[in-house]
C-alpha cells in the first residue's frame, strides 16, 4: 500500500521499519506508519485506539503452539533491559509474556546479544524473538514476522509559546530543522516543499537547532522527540505541535515479533495473540507504563 485514502488501524499500525545495526537502533529507533490519505494528514495528538478492528486471524487450534522460547536484547530499555533485581523487563518482556498469556501457554524469555537473536531462530535455539528486528528482503530469506504491534510515527515540536498550527501552508517560509539524508527530510521535501527546510548532521543536531533558535519547527522521530522534551538536553524548550504523522511508502513497517520462516504456524498464534492484545487493552496498558509522557 502506498497512500490509500482510508487506510485502516491496522494498516496504521504495520508501518515502522526498525534497524538492524545496534548503534542505528539506539540513535534511530524511529519510522512512521501508512498514511490515511494522500496528502500529509497527522493523526490528532492522545492516546491512539490501539486495536484492529478489522483483525480476522483465526484462534490456532489447541495444541498448534505448547510454548515458546522467546529472546531478545537486554541493552534497550524500556523495550528491553535488566531491571535493578537482575530480570529481564520492558515493553517487549512484558508483551512477551501476553502473548503466552493469550494463548494459554508457557514461555520462557531470555537476554542475548542482538547479534546472536537471528542465529538463534535460524537455528531453532529460540522460538521467537521480539528486539526490534528488521522487516528486510534478506531477513524475509530466513525469518516471518507477526503484525506489527507498536506505532512509532513522526512529528513535529516547536519552542514552547510558539502559536503554530502544522499544516503545509502553515510552515511555509518557517526553518524546520531534519537530519540530512533522512526519511523525514524526504516526507519534508515531499509534503511540505515551501518550508525552509534546513538539515542538520543528524537528529541531535537538528533538535539542538530548534532549542537555540535556529530553528522554527523541527521534524523527526515522535518517540526520539518524547525522550528529549522530557529529559534534560531539551532544558524546557519545546512541545509537540500538531499530531502524529503516518507514512508506510518512507518509512516502512511496523515493530513485529520475528520467527524462523520454517515456523508459520506459530507465526499466525502469535498473530491472533497480538491481535487479541490490542482487542482487551493490554497493548494500550503497556504504551501508558512505559510510555507515560506519550508520543503517539
Amino acid at each position: 500500500m502506498r497512500r490509500g485514502r482510508s487506510a485502516s488501524i491496522a494498516q496504521r499500525l504495520a508501518a515502522f521499519l526498525c534497524r538492524t545495526d545496534s548503534s542505528r537502533r539506539r540513535g534511530a529507533i524511529a519510522g512512521i506508519l501508512a498514511l490515511a490519505a494522500t496528502g500529509a494528514l497527522a493523526q490528532g495528538a492522545g492516546m491512539p485506539t490501539l486495536q484492529n478492528p478489522d483483525a480476522r486471524t483465526a484462534r490456532p487450534a489447541a495444541g498448534t503452539v505448547t510454548g515458546i522460547r522467546f529472546v531478545t536484547s537486554d541493552d534497550f530499555p524500556p523495550f528491553n533491559f535488566t531491571d535493578a533485581g537482575g530480570r529481564l523487563a520492558g515493553f517487549n518482556v512484558d508483551l512477551a509474556r501476553a502473548i503466552c498469556s493469550e494463548l494459554g501457554v508457557p514461555c520462557t524469555i531470555q537476554a542475548r546479544p542482538f547479534d546472536d537473536l537471528v542465529p538463534s531462530l535460524v537455528e531453532r535455539r529460540a522460538d521467537a524473538a521480539i528486539a526490534g528486528i528488521a522487516v528486510s528482503a534478506a531477513a524475509r530469506e530466513v525469518l516471518s514476522f507477526t503484525t506489527a504491534y507498536l506505532p512509532l510515527p513522526a512529528r513535529f515540536v516547536v519552542r514552547k509559546g510558539l502559536p503554530l498550527a502544522i499544516s503545509a501552508e502553515a510552515l511555509a517560509g518557517r526553518r524546520v530543522a531534519v537530519a540530512a539524508d533522512s526519511a523525514h527530510l524526504a516526507y519534508l521535501e515531499a509534503y511540505f516543499p515551501a518550508a525552509t527546510i534546513r538539515t542538520y548532521p543528524g537528529a541531535d543536531a537538528a533538535r539542538s537547532a530548534l532549542r537555540t533558535g535556529q530553528a522554527d519547527v523541527a521534524f523527526g522521530d515522535a518517540m526520539q522527540l518524547a525522550f528529549w522534551l522530557h529529559g534534560t538536553t531539551a532544558g524546557d524548550c519545546c512541545e509537540f505541535a500538531g499530531g502524529a504523522y503516518f507514512d508506510e511508502f518512507f518509512f516502512g513497517r511496523g515493530l513485529t515479533v520475528a520467527a524462523s520462516s520454517a515456523a508459520p504456524e506459530l507465526v499466525a498464534a502469535m498473530n491472533w495473540a497480538i491481535e487479541a492484545a490490542f482487542a482487551d487493552g493490554t497493548i494500550a496498558a503497556l504504551y501508558l507504563r512505559y510510555f507515560p509522557e506519550g508520543f503517539l
